[in-house]
């Protein structure tokens, strides 16, 4: 069996964002050379999310309305007493627990086996700083 491994780096400036990595998955599988076998895609922090689902503008906007409306960021640590670590982030920890931490997809014929309308998304929920994403590529 073989495997590849890289990092992708994202720094968004926006607290919440939604990023397509997509094509950058697809490049990392294409130059692995791996033909069948799995791709696994996961985000290396804590308050950041990697997911599957339709790029579509107005999907982000209601994904970004309800995990607002589930967990609205409030520094104060009245609030949530991880900010009183000093952190102003525990809405940010709660929104990537519900978005996930990674996806796996199968890889069929040298390409990722999506399913209509799928695509591979980096969450933000803590921005401006830079963040790793993990992209393993394993098979033969």
């Amino acid at each position: 069996m073989k495997s590849t491994t890289e990092h992708l780096t994202f720094n968004l400036p926006e607290r919440m964002a939604f990023l397509n990595i997509t094509s950058q998955v697809e490049d990392i599988v294409k130059k692995s050379g791996i033909k069948e076998g799995l791709m696994l895609c996961n985000a290396m922090h804590i308050t950041a999310s990697v997911f599957i689902n339709d790029d579509e503008p107005g999907l982000h906007h209601d994904y970004k309305k309800w995990l607002e409306a589930l967990a609205p960021f409030n520094p104060s640590a009245q609030i949530y007493h991880h900010n009183r670590t000093g952190e102003d982030n525990a809405d940010a920890h709660m929104k990537r627990q519900i978005m996930g931490r990674e996806v796996v997809v199968a890889i069929t014929q040298g390409k990722l086996d999506f399913g209509p309308w799928e695509q591979i998304f980096y969450g933000e929920f803590d921005g401006n700083r830079p963040k790793r994403v993990l992209v393993k590529v394993l098979g033969e």
